[in-house]
């Protein structure tokens, strides 16, 4: 009986606590979207040529290099915060000037592949002004063992 009777407190003031947050949370809610729509509208768009590229097959040690090349399609200036792939043996290096609304700019890749054998996907994570502020691509291919 007693546990029911304590069932029962914890149910109501959850439910109470619930119905307290909902009320507010909503205005909260609402105002976020509408401003989140706003400034999706006028937001820079990062449009890339190819979101993926196949290096085909190297030998273990070699270096591959690729430009993946975007453009902003957006309303205002695209600036590139951060840029990072899966590990450390691709190293991503990104314009730091903002890109005009029209303009294309590059992102140039570099894989080093010692160490790695088999097929690899290195993703490259590009954070940027956009909605939403995170833009990915990859590189692929197989490393051949010597």
């Amino acid at each position: 009986m007693k546990k029911l009777f304590l069932s029962l407190i914890a149910a109501g003031l959850l439910l109470s606590a619930c119905n307290q947050s909902k009320g507010s949370g909503q205005t909260a809610a609402a105002d976020s979207a509408a401003t989140t729509t706003a400034n999706a509208a006028n937001a820079p768009v990062m449009k890339f040529e190819k979101d993926s590229h196949d290096f085909g097959k190297i030998k273990q040690g070699d270096k591959v290099n690729y430009d993946f090349k975007f453009t902003n399609t957006g309303k205002s200036p695209l600036i590139i915060s951060e840029a990072h792939a899966t590990c450390g043996c691709t190293i991503p290096q990104w314009p730091k000037t903002p890109v005009k609304p029209g303009e294309s700019a590059l992102i140039q890749v570099t894989f080093n592949s010692a160490g790695k054998s088999g097929l690899q996907d290195k993703q490259i994570t590009v954070t940027a002004n956009t909605v939403p502020a995170q833009t990915m691509v990859h590189l692929i291919g197989e490393v051949l063992t010597k």
